[in-house]
């Protein structure tokens, strides 16, 4: 799917009674971030599933919502459910954070918990073509990715000279969404995606010229999803470079974040800042920061060392 300003602009229209537009702050080492750790939900998940749910006919509405998570993407489904009145459900890895899976129950949606292999073959079976509520893809939803674009007008508005955004990548669809939304209203801007050398699937997928398979070893649970062939041309088309940062520095980006820029920062949503901060000059760029949902614990632990 190709969209143009005008989509843009018309999709940002459409949810902006729904969302936050979130603040774009300097970065003490140069370069801006983009908060949208401070989005609804604590991510921008709530962009995707605010187009996507509200694309959907009064019938497909009505049954009910049901996606699949490792944690943000759940906590957006369910937000949404709960504001548009209908039900949901939300498959979520078995180990995902308890902050998250608690959060979910929370807004009044049902946790499905699975252990990692029997999640990927209920996607690979397409399983939620069994159950009964209206299924949203997480990332590989066209009208999900179209919501994340809403991000690119908020960047341009704020920093029209920017040049290149750096954005955290698990499933693709935040980056997709931006990379479209740049090619629509500032075509010369490069999106570079980002990804831990805990858990660095697309650049070795790409590399590989198709399907890899990883075990994730990184504190970005959010950028965990495997790898799924839908993506696999998006990505390629729509991503001008890639950044596979070391583990160790994107936990000292969630302390720096901290101390710094006085913001929290989760795993994934620190990603983009590593990069920025150990990438050389940062003059003209943008870091994305996704998501702020961390627990208490794994805080705490960052922020001793």
């Amino acid at each position: 799917m190709v969209i143009d300003a005008e989509h843009v602009r018309a999709i940002s229209r459409r949810i902006a009674a729904y969302i936050r537009r979130t603040p774009l702050v300097a970065a003490p080492s140069g370069g801006y971030v983009k908060l949208e750790s401070l989005q609804l939900m604590g991510s921008f998940k709530v962009r995707g599933f605010f187009a996507a749910a509200l694309a959907l006919d009064h019938d497909q509405l009505q049954r009910g919502l049901i996606t699949v998570s490792a944690g943000n993407a759940a906590l957006a489904c369910a937000y949404v459910a709960r504001e548009l009145g209908v039900s949901c459900r939300v498959v979520m890895y078995d180990t995902a954070p308890k902050l998250k899976a608690d959060g979910v129950r929370a807004l009044g949606a049902q946790v499905v918990p699975m252990p990692r292999e029997d999640l990927y073959a209920w996607m690979r079976t397409r399983g939620w073509e069994r159950e009964p509520e209206t299924f949203i893809h997480s990332f590989a939803d066209d009208n999900v990715m179209s919501g994340h674009s809403t991000i690119v007008p908020e960047i341009l508005e704020d920093c029209p000279h920017v040049e290149r955004v750096l954005v955290p990548v698990g499933g693709g669809g935040l980056v997709c969404g931006i990379a479209d939304g740049f090619a629509a209203l500032a075509p010369s801007v490069r999106v570079v995606g980002v990804q831990s050398d805990g858990y660095p699937i697309w650049p070795r997928a790409l590399e590989a010229g198709g399907p890899v398979s990883l075990t994730p070893n990184t504190i970005a649970d959010g950028t965990t999803a495997p790898f799924d062939p839908q993506m696999y041309e998006r990505l390629q088309d729509r991503v001008h470079e890639w950044i596979v940062v070391p583990e160790g520095d994107l936990r000292a980006a969630v302390r720096e974040l901290m101390t710094d820029v006085k913001v929290v920062a989760e795993g994934a949503g620190a990603l983009a800042y590593a990069a920025m901060t150990g990438g050389g000059p940062a003059d003209h760029t943008v870091a994305v920061l996704s998501g702020g949902n961390i627990d208490a614990a794994r805080l705490s632990e960052l922020l001793s060392g």
